[in-house]
């Protein structure tokens, strides 16, 4: 009969992820999206968008940006992207750990804020360059945008009367062209939606300064510190770039 620490080495052998790592020297992110919100937020909210969901999810991406020590989050619809810096060491690097956790605080976050359970799932993402980075996060506002016309034309025709499959048949296939001008013919010009529900929004860590008195002689002395700062008016292509790069090159902020 094997002893408890010869056990131990066999059943261990069977947990097949659990030595993975992210590649050292690789940027990281990690995303987690939510499970089955469409019929959770078609019960709750507002349609196609609802200033409180996301809040609601501008929070959840702030507390996976402070509890992974992450340098900036982005969120659009139900999905949040947390980016890491090649030198990011949290957990050891331990796939199996970040991805769960990262669900797990996000699920906990939201379920918190909307009052009723909500899940979410994870998985990991990593870049060899900032030239990666600046595309992953290209990718996922484009993707964002394209969501939220297609929301926009689909909930404009439900709304009108049409079942689901009647309002999906009708958009299938359209162009982008098409699908502004089935808003625009609506009065609706998709140019003048709110920018977070086109493009998303950021969070970001911002230094500010902090006046304190010392009670020993009353003396007045300023420290920088850090904290979040929510960002809803994300410029786009080129100038989304820019923006990003600004964010790559900003010096590490010491924890508040």
């Amino acid at each position: 009969m094997m002893d408890a620490d010869e056990m131990a080495r066999k059943m261990r052998q069977g947990e097949l992820f659990h030595g993975l790592r992210l590649l050292p020297g690789a940027w990281a992110v990690l995303r987690v999206d939510g499970r089955g919100f469409s019929r959770f937020t078609q019960e709750r909210f507002e349609k196609p968008f609802d200033p409180r969901f996301h809040g609601m999810m501008v929070r959840t991406a702030s507390a996976l940006l402070e509890e992974f020590q992450g340098i900036y989050a982005y969120t659009q619809s139900d999905e949040i992207s947390v980016l890491f810096r090649p030198d990011w060491s949290l957990f050891d690097r331990e796939v199996e750990k970040l991805v769960s956790l990262s669900a797990s605080v996000a699920t906990a976050t939201f379920t918190h804020a909307v009052g009723v359970p909500a899940v979410f799932d994870g998985r990991v993402w990593m870049g060899v360059d900032e030239r990666s980075v600046l595309d992953y996060f290209a990718w996922r506002q484009a993707d964002g945008s394209r969501c939220s016309l297609q929301g926009w034309c689909y909930w404009t025709l439900r709304k009108e009367g049409l079942s689901a499959a009647q309002a999906t048949r009708e958009l299938d296939g359209r162009s982008t062209a098409f699908k502004n001008e089935l808003l625009f013919q609506r009065g609706i010009n998709f140019n003048e939606v709110p920018l977070w529900q086109r493009r998303g929004s950021a969070i970001r860590w911002e230094r500010y300064v902090k006046e304190g008195v010392d009670p020993r002689d009353g003396s007045r002395h300023q420290t920088t510190r850090r904290r979040l700062g929510v960002d809803s008016e994300l410029p786009m292509k080129e100038a989304y770039e820019r923006y990003l790069r600004d964010v790559l090159a900003a010096p590490p902020l010491e924890p508040r």
